[in-house]
């Protein structure tokens, strides 16, 4: 059981972050520039829509597993992921039809990965002793989290080779993991007396969605905006969110049979575990992207990278990181399952913000021995955090709850990704809007750039600079029209063609940007910390025997 499902953990995960990385491949596979007006929908639900389904979906998908059973369910998320992994890798269209083909085959192939992640902790924390617990969840915990970094190495290796590739390499893994588990894992009885709770699921779906796309439409310019924050469509959405899961509490409340059982967060360890993984998922669901920016538009070509070669170099730059989550948490994990979660989560949080602030402390063009080792760091203490908390919230949930409870754990941590990435590019947007249109103005004109043209590279949204550089593409000479870059005389397209000339430019800027989302990730862990403390000492639910008064949260 462990091995299967942390197979399929590591495997849903990875392709969380293999696009990332393969993004520019794709496009240019499929004939489509990303960076033109009106293409930006398909960017952004190319990066953003698998996490969104996964974040929705987990919740109802546990509370399944726990009424029909979770084997079953986790088999079946098996066979969706290969089934529309295969379906990604055979486009025969170009252009905006291919990239619309490729959201809506991601989105479905997210509901197979939201099956998976939503059964594999409840099938371990059923499988395992109380004294084994820790361990088991940590290697689960670890892989998936390391997944989304071993995604970006492994697409910056396939797709320069073919992108297809990307999608490609999950289906034989897909495969042996589909035959696998439904030889190997068994079912344990359950009685499925319960019904549906669709008036739950749909108002808890439609308002956790109405939040993530005006998270997502957030960052985009809006009229004369550099970001939309105001809009109505965003206001919409996110007003129309909130008051949609504030209904689906109240459905929940009256509902016989409801699809999550409001009285869990009545035990302090679910509580405050959950909790702080959303706070965590915040400190760290932007470093991916911070970190992915900082060296393809400015660190690796500085050090004399083409901008076509960054992706991958990137993902090999932030492999500390992963090796940091995968030493720390089975470590922690085993070693919670003696002292309990609390001391190995805490420390693990605090020892983040730590990572964090010094990070903010390097200077832009680093020493990679110094950046690594704080990569290092941080993996350690999020993997320190990460295990702990995952079995401290598994541990205390009844049996017939543990699908939902861990849906729930999951929903907290994936929606708080999604919500990092939005104030990540919100705070890096306000950092660099007061300083870059001046320096592209002065850096283009001072190459020989027409002035008209220069202007009106400077005068586009911040967030075109950010996209272009995460697509390790040259923002400048991206952002120019070839006609205008062919006009121009061969010394200055030869200077903009200058490995260093877009981070000189940007440096600055990045800086001031950088350090405000820095400053975000310490606040996140330190709440996230203080949230973990709250959780009490160690707690393991037993069948029949009463919940310690200690251990009710200070809500009640």
């Amino acid at each position: 059981m462990l091995s299967n499902t942390t197979l399929g953990m590591l495997m849903a995960t990875i392709d969380i972050s293999i696009m990332l990385i393969a993004l520019p491949d794709i496009f240019r596979g499929i004939h489509l520039d990303p960076l033109k007006p009106g293409n930006s929908f398909y960017l952004l639900w190319m990066i953003l829509g698998f996490m969104v389904v996964t974040s929705v979906l987990v919740v109802s998908f546990g509370r399944l597993g726990d009424m029909f059973g979770r084997v079953r369910m986790y088999n079946m998320g098996f066979v969706v992921y290969t089934f529309f992994s295969l379906l990604l890798s055979v486009t025969w269209m170009s252009g905006t039809a291919a990239a619309l083909y490729l959201v809506i085959m991601r989105i479905f192939q997210g509901v197979g990965a939201a099956i998976l992640i939503a059964n594999s902790s409840a099938i371990l924390t059923d499988a395992f002793p109380e004294n084994q617990r820790g361990m088991a969840l940590g290697i689960n915990q670890i892989a998936g989290i390391s997944g989304s970094f071993i995604g970006l190495v492994l697409g910056g290796i396939l797709a320069p080779i073919q992108w297809r590739l990307i999608f490609v390499v999950s289906v034989p893994i897909g495969i042996f993991g589909t035959v696998w588990a439904y030889t190997k894992l068994k079912e344990i009885p359950r009685k499925a007396d319960t019904r549906i709770d669709w008036p739950g699921n749909v108002t808890f779906a439609i308002g956790l969605i109405a939040i993530m796309v005006g998270i997502t439409y957030g960052i985009q310019p809006y009229g004369g905006a550099t970001m939309g924050w105001l809009s109505p469509t965003v206001l919409t959405s996110l007003i129309g969110g909130v008051v949609l899961l504030f209904v689906f509490t109240q459905i929940e409340r009256r509902s016989p049979d409801p699809m999550f059982r409001l009285q869990l967060f009545r035990i302090r360890a679910f509580s405050a575990g959950s909790i702080s993984s959303f706070l965590a998922s915040v400190g760290r669901g932007g470093l991916m992207f911070m970190l992915v920016i900082w060296l393809q538009g400015i660190w690796l070509p500085l050090h004399g990278y083409n901008f076509q070669r960054t992706p991958l170099w990137a993902g090999i730059a932030m492999l500390p990181l992963t090796l940091g989550f995968l030493i720390a948490g089975p470590i922690s994990g085993a070693l919670s399952d003696r002292f309990g979660s609390r001391p190995f989560a805490t420390a693990g949080m605090l020892v983040a913000a730590l990572s964090f602030f010094l990070l903010e402390l390097l200077p832009v063009n680093f020493n990679y021995l110094e950046f690594g080792g704080l990569l290092l760091l941080n993996g350690l203490a999020m993997g320190a955090f990460a295990a702990p908390n995952r079995a401290g919230v598994m541990n205390s949930l009844p049996r017939q709850h543990r699908g939902v409870g861990s849906g729930m754990n999951s929903t907290f941590q994936n929606s708080g990704q999604v919500l990092s990435i939005g104030i990540f590019f919100t705070l890096m947007i306000i950092g660099l809007s007061s300083t870059l249109p001046s320096s592209v103005l002065h850096g283009l004109t001072s190459v020989g750039v027409p002035l008209v043209d220069a202007r009106r590279i400077a005068a586009l949204p911040p967030v075109s600079t950010l996209f272009a550089s995460f697509l390790g593409y040259n923002p400048l000479v991206h952002l120019l029209s070839p006609h205008v870059l062919a006009s121009l005389p061969a010394h200055t397209q030869h200077a903009l063609n200058q490995r260093r000339f877009f981070p000189s430019i940007i440096t600055r800027p990045f800086r001031s940007g950088l350090h405000a989302a820095c400053d975000s990730a310490v606040l996140a862990c330190l709440l996230a910390a203080g949230c973990s403390w709250l959780r009490g000492g160690k707690y393991v639910y037993v069948e029949g025997a009463p919940v310690p008064e200690e251990m009710i949260a200070m809500t009640n």
